[in-house]
């Protein structure tokens, strides 16, 4: 079978963190030459939500302000938010670009409006020029996630916004098992976050080696053969393997989840880091969009959230079908380790007043995510697509019989 996809480290960096955790450093002087090779104003923090948690301490605003948020999220953004009695006010994400539309973000503005909250879906990257445009003149404080965003490249994110949040967590592009980088436009405010950070525990070595067995035990299942067997042994146990998979690479599950992410990175994870950010892209985004390429070649009606993305970098390769367990399982037959949760995504459900976000509650209802090994050949990724094809006409033949009768 083929994986779903391939942790985004290299052996050698899995042995570095290992030997980093068996002896300390200074995580204080290594955390500054992190964020000071990122961009002026960065503050480093254990995770892109521990940040986020962080700027929220520090804002301070009154209860029940409202954060305009991009429609579809991870269901902690939407916990750090009720934590500070805040209310997450969805503004729809369009299915083929993977962008909120100005005009609704407008619509969406009241006088309890206090933020504006975006993130990059999938690997895309939304233009911000007219959002921007609407913070600034509703006086209203932009944050830009683009933990799905990062390629590697030189982007730090857009210059109106206030901050920039970056992930380097186990799935992410450049993962160090961990970290975010939060970009501030104003400084004072980054020293504001610094500080209140400062007062956290440090996350323990041992935590963090955890993270690093973690991590071994992914990439080694993640080869083709291995992952194969992994899949046999999952099944002869009455087990799901992707759900066993996603639980793996589950941050912060378990235990109170403010405990966990009020906490400073270990000096391991730091080092990690920096050596990461000094390194180039160890898969070349060219790579993830020949495989895509050589689908959508096959089958271009394929429905595919994002076709029209101005930038994408294929971090994922999502699909819509009215049954994605049922076409899930299709592919696992066919060799083809498709999944419906690979990213931990959920649409915001809209609060009394505002509009439901239609688009984004399709798209996570419809979702499938490909995959997009990057051992694959452009042959094997034409056999997804064929097999794609097949069930998908198959099902909607179906359907109109079933319509008809």
């Amino acid at each position: 079978m083929i994986p779903r996809g391939a942790p985004y480290i290299a052996w050698s960096d899995l042995l570095a963190a290992a030997w980093h955790c068996a002896v300390a450093g200074d995580a204080r002087v290594a955390t500054q030459r992190v964020e000071e090779r990122w961009a002026p104003n960065t503050v480093l923090s254990l995770s892109v939500r521990s940040g986020l948690d962080a700027l929220l301490q520090v804002l301070a605003l009154p209860p029940n302000s409202e954060i305009i948020v991009s429609a579809i999220t991870i269901p902690h953004i939407l916990d750090i938010i009720a934590r500070h009695r805040l209310v997450a006010v969805p503004v729809d994400v369009d299915m083929n670009t993977l962008a909120v539309d100005p005009a609704a973000v407008r619509r969406a503005v009241t006088r309890n409006t206090k933020a504006i909250l975006v993130a990059h879906l999938f690997g895309s990257r939304m233009p911000l020029d007219e959002i921007s445009v609407v913070a600034r003149q509703q006086q209203l404080l932009l944050i830009e996630d683009c933990a799905q965003a990062n390629d590697g490249s030189s982007y730090r994110g857009h210059a109106d916004s206030d901050v920039s949040m970056f992930s380097f967590g186990l799935i992410k592009r450049q993962t160090a098992l961990g970290g975010g980088l939060l970009r501030f436009k104003n400084p004072t405010l980054a020293q504001r976050v610094r500080e209140k950070q400062a007062a956290y525990p440090r996350q323990s070595r041992r935590a963090y080696f955890r993270r690093v067995l973690t991590m071994a035990a992914m990439k080694f299942v993640g080869l083709r053969p291995v992952f194969q067997m992994f899949v046999v042994l999952c099944k002869s146990r009455g087990r799901d393997h992707d759900k066993t998979l996603g639980t793996a690479l589950r941050a912060f599950s378990g235990g109170d989840l403010f405990v966990r992410l009020r906490q400073q990175p270990s000096g391991p994870l730091v080092r990690l880091l920096e050596r990461r950010l000094k390194q180039p892209a160890l898969e070349p985004i060219a790579q993830r969009v020949a495989l895509v390429e050589a689908v959508t070649t096959i089958f271009p009606e394929l429905n595919r959230p994002g076709a029209a993305a101005n930038h994408h970098t294929h971090w994922l390769f999502p699909m819509l079908t009215p049954d994605p367990e049922r076409l899930m399982r299709h592919l696992w037959k066919q060799g083809f380790d498709a999944t419906c949760g690979a990213s931990n995504l959920l649409f915001v459900p809209a609060p009394d007043g505002h509009p439901r976000p239609a688009q984004s509650i399709r798209l996570m209802t419809e979702v499938l995510y490909l995959p997009l090994f990057p051992g694959a050949t452009k042959h094997e990724m034409q056999k997804l697509a064929a097999a794609v094809r097949e069930h998908e006409t198959s099902s909607q033949r179906d359907w109109s019989l079933t319509a008809v009768s």
